[in-house]
C-alpha cells in the first residue's frame, strides 16, 4: 500500500461521519454502566439522567453521521459497515440492561425478544445477500421503527427517575416498546420476503 493510499484510508477512517459512529459505540458502556451502577449497585437516581443524556446524544449521531456523509461525500465502506452495527449494539445492550434492571419484565420481555430476534434475522439475511451482491434497501417504515425503538428506550432509561417527575414515563416507554415490536415484525417480514425471493432465484440457477 503506497503513501497516498494510506493517507486516503486514514482520512476516511477519521472523517466526521465515522467519528460520530465511533462515538455511538463508545457511548454503549457508559449507558450500560450508569444503569448497572444505579440499579444493580443501588447508586443514585441521577445516574439514570446521565444514562439518558448519553443515550440521546448517541441516538442523535445516528442521524448526523449519515447526513454529513451524504452532503460532504464522505461515504465509506467502513462507515457503511459500522453504522448499522453501532445501532444494533446500542439497542441490544440497552434492552438487555433494562431487562436485568427489571423495567422490562413479564410479558414485555417478549417485545424485547422480538426486537432482538428480528435484528439477528435481518443481519444474517443481509450478510448472505451481500455475498450474492444483492442489496436490500432500508424502508421508511423501518426508519420509523428505529425511531420509535430509540424513543421507547429513552423513556425506559429515565425509568424511576422520570416517574418522579411524570408518573407515566415507564408506562409510556413500555407501550412504545410494544409498538416498535409490532413494527419490527412487519418490517422484518418485508425484509424476509424480499430475501426469500432472491434466494429462490439463486436456487433456480
Amino acid at each position: 500500500m503506497n503513501t497516498a493510499t494510506s493517507q486516503a484510508t486514514a482520512k476516511h477512517m477519521l472523517s466526521l461521519p465515522n467519528i460520530l459512529t465511533y462515538a455511538r459505540i463508545a457511548a454503549i458502556p457508559v449507558v450500560v454502566g450508569c444503569v448497572y451502577a444505579q440499579s444493580i449497585m443501588d447508586g443514585p437516581l441521577q445516574l439514570r439522567w446521565v444514562a439518558l443524556g448519553v443515550f440521546v446524544a448517541a441516538a442523535v449521531t445516528d442521524f448526523f453521521d449519515g447526513y454529513y456523509a451524504r452532503i460532504w461525500d464522505q461515504q465509506s465502506a467502513l462507515g457503511k459497515m459500522l453504522d448499522p452495527i453501532a445501532d444494533k449494539l446500542l439497542v441490544a445492550s440497552c434492552l438487555l440492561m433494562l431487562a436485568a434492571d427489571g423495567i422490562i419484565h413479564g410479558w414485555t420481555l417478549w417485545a424485547a425478544i422480538v426486537i432482538l430476534c428480528r435484528e439477528i434475522l435481518v443481519s444474517g439475511l443481509r450478510e448472505y445477500l451481500a455475498a450474492l451482491r444483492v442489496s436490500v434497501p432500508v424502508t421508511k417504515l423501518a426508519k420509523w421503527k428505529t425511531t420509535v425503538q430509540l424513543v421507547a428506550i429513552g423513556f425506559l432509561l429515565a425509568g424511576e427517575a422520570g416517574d418522579l417527575i411524570f408518573p407515566f414515563v415507564t408506562q409510556i416507554g413500555l407501550l412504545l416498546l410494544w409498538i416498535s415490536a409490532i413494527l419490527t415484525i412487519y418490517t422484518g417480514w418485508d425484509y424476509f420476503h424480499a430475501g426469500i425471493h432472491h434466494l429462490m432465484e439463486e436456487d433456480e440457477k
